[in-house]
């Protein structure tokens, strides 16, 4: 279980636990890694936790864009799969709903909660209470519906405050009629159940007009209203309408293949299914879909459509079979609408999800080195790649700094840095030159098998010289070129024999822009940090009274020398620690 809690990855989603491979627990987490792990710790737990705990044997994750997704995710799945650890959230962990009681001759709007099938009374479910209560009283303000329970309305003999405040016409009173009163009912349902595009159009022209009349009281209300109305229609962003589809998601890294299986029934996801196919390197992805495809229904009817998240080149023979073999007539999109677009992006993160959720860092590594190693045209297994980047601030606090990579990816044991002279700072040729003949003393040690420099042809050619002058001439060297406006994946890789051809999404490729990139956040981490320690030994530590703290004040409220010393004594004895004397002395440091 420990392995399986590592591949988790640190995003919001739902989780499922089972056991003897049946499903007993659904969940959702903003962090997925952290909910999960948090099961299995030895902190005392309640008792269903406890149980969940040791029956659980598997986990499969889902993840979602955000929390609210997973939120509305996880209710849908538990409604349709009820596994026994959730009987808790089934019973009591219901949505909010607006509410019209149409038994009454006058309707009232409510929020009210349930876990039983709803019909049009029920208008929702809402992500919160609080946009429930602040639609409802958006449509009392705009329609005047009543909101107080049928007995308060019977035994009242006068309006209410409700009427006084212009958010109820009073039909307790018979100040409003039974047909009128209906009318504005079915505007109020309109309002709330019409699409939220329609209505932001319609309130946008209205705050136009308004404005042009110059009302602009008027125009200030409706702008409200359509802020509210984001609230309003706050709902999961993976729906699409009443669509009963199916998404079918395959992506393929290093030698997996990801299969994931969206079910959508009645415009919400009704269930998700997710398979790794290992030894997948040479499968193609057209295969894999049918795979996918044909073991899925096997089990399952076939819905109104199907969608695919890759273009398929034998998608008219997929169609044909499945019209053929399953007797469906089923249509297929092509998924560029708006709607289902959030749901093909989803089906297709988890695809790609479950591959790294079991590959392993080795296994990642090992593939790129093995695809470096076939575009060198190399005999001898890669293992090794170290790099080289200069970094200084203005020709000041240079460094030269040294990372290694192996095939579990940084191994900061071997990471070094080297203080680069002031007469070489600014020259990245001799700082290079400096770094490497410093270097070389301890290759005796472990050498790396490439060696890989930020830089052009000329930067590789001296270094090459440098290393053939060594006892170290296996070393390959290679150098990365910036490319056009320093635009990533616009690189260049150089070798001694001329330029390396290679795929820009390949393994191999990444692998040395990550390689260079740590060596470069290294070496600037390390200028920085060169820099920042002497200006904490500024002229400030030679005033009598001006302490590590009083300093730390100074520089928080003035940020740097200058503007201290240009600041006023009155100012400056704002800060605690310093009086007129001490004032008087960082003054003197402005003529200096």
């Amino acid at each position: 279980m420990k392995t399986k809690l590592k591949q988790i990855p640190e995003a919001p989603g739902i989780y499922k636990f089972f056991s003897n491979k049946e499903l007993i627990y659904i969940g959702k987490a903003k962090n997925l890694k952290k909910r999960t792990s948090s099961y299995f710790t030895n902190a005392i737990k309640d008792r269903k936790t406890n149980q969940i705990k040791k029956l659980t044997d598997d986990i499969e994750v889902f993840i979602t864009n955000n929390e609210v997704e997973a939120l509305l995710l996880e209710q849908n799945l538990i409604k349709e799969n009820k596994p026994k650890f959730n009987i808790l959230l089934r019973d009591d962990k219901t949505y909010p709903y607006i509410y019209f009681s149409k038994n009454s001759d006058f309707p009232g709007i409510y929020l009210k909660r349930t876990r039983k099938a709803v019909n049009t009374d029920f208008i929702g479910p809402f992500t919160s209470v609080h946009a429930v209560k602040n639609s409802m009283k958006e449509v009392q303000k705009i329609f005047q519906i009543r909101n107080c329970s049928d007995n308060t309305m019977k035994s009242r003999t006068r309006p209410c405050i409700e009427y006084q405040m212009k958010r109820c016409s009073a039909p307790c009173t018979n100040n409003i009629s039974k047909q009128d009163y209906a009318h504005d009912l079915d505007k109020a349902i309109n309002y709330l159940t019409s699409s939220k595009k329609n209505i932001q159009s319609t309130l946008i022209k209205e705050m136009q007009k308004a404005s042009d009349n110059l009302d602009f009281e008027k125009a200030g209300q409706i702008k409200k209203k359509l802020k509210q109305i984001e609230v309003i229609n706050e709902r999961q962003n993976v729906t699409v309408h009443s669509t009963n589809a199916d998404i079918f998601a395959v992506t393929k890294d290093n030698q997996y293949a990801g299969i994931c299986i969206v079910s959508v029934r009645d415009g919400k996801i009704r269930g998700t299914k997710t398979h790794l196919v290992k030894d997948a390197f040479k499968e193609k992805i057209d295969d894999l879909y049918q795979v996918a495809i044909f073991s899925f229904y096997a089990s399952n009817p076939v819905p109104e459509k199907i969608y695919f998240t890759s273009q398929l080149d034998n998608l008219d023979l997929i169609k044909e079979a499945i019209v053929t073999d399953l007797n469906s007539a089923c249509k297929f999109p092509k998924g560029t609408s708006g709607s289902v677009k959030p749901i093909l992006s989803l089906a297709a993160n988890n695809a790609t999800q479950i591959i790294q959720n079991h590959l392993s860092k080795e296994e990642k590594y090992r593939f790129a080195y093995a695809e470096l190693q076939a575009f060198l045209g190399r005999k001898q297994q890669i293992t090794r790649i170290d790099a080289i980047d200069i970094s200084h601030q203005y020709r000041k606090q240079g460094v030269g700094a040294y990372v290694s990579f192996n095939t579990l990816g940084k191994n900061s044991a071997d990471y070094q840095l080297f203080n680069l002279p002031d007469e070489l700072t600014g020259n990245d040729v001799g700082s290079m030159e400096h770094v490497i003949e410093r270097k070389l003393k301890y290759f005796a040690k472990g050498k790396p098998d490439i060696l890989l420099i930020d830089g052009g042809m000329n930067q590789l050619n001296f270094v090459h010289r440098i290393i053939e002058n060594s006892d170290y001439k296996d070393i390959k060297l290679l150098s990365i070129a910036k490319g056009f406006n320093r635009l990533r994946a616009t690189e260049t890789i150089f070798s001694k024999e001329g330029i390396v051809e290679m795929d820009l999404q390949s393994k191999a490729y990444l692998l040395l822009q990550e390689i260079r990139d740590e060596s470069h956040r290294f070496a600037i981490t390390a200028s920085r940090k060169k820099k920042f320690k002497q200006i904490r030994l500024s002229s400030l530590d030679n005033i009598a009274g001006i302490g590590p703290v009083t300093k730390k004040r100074l520089l928080k409220k003035f940020k740097n020398l200058k503007t201290i010393t240009a600041s006023s004594k009155d100012v400056l004895m704002t800060v605690p620690g310093i009086n007129e004397t001490i004032a008087t002395e960082i003054k003197k440091l402005q003529s200096k």
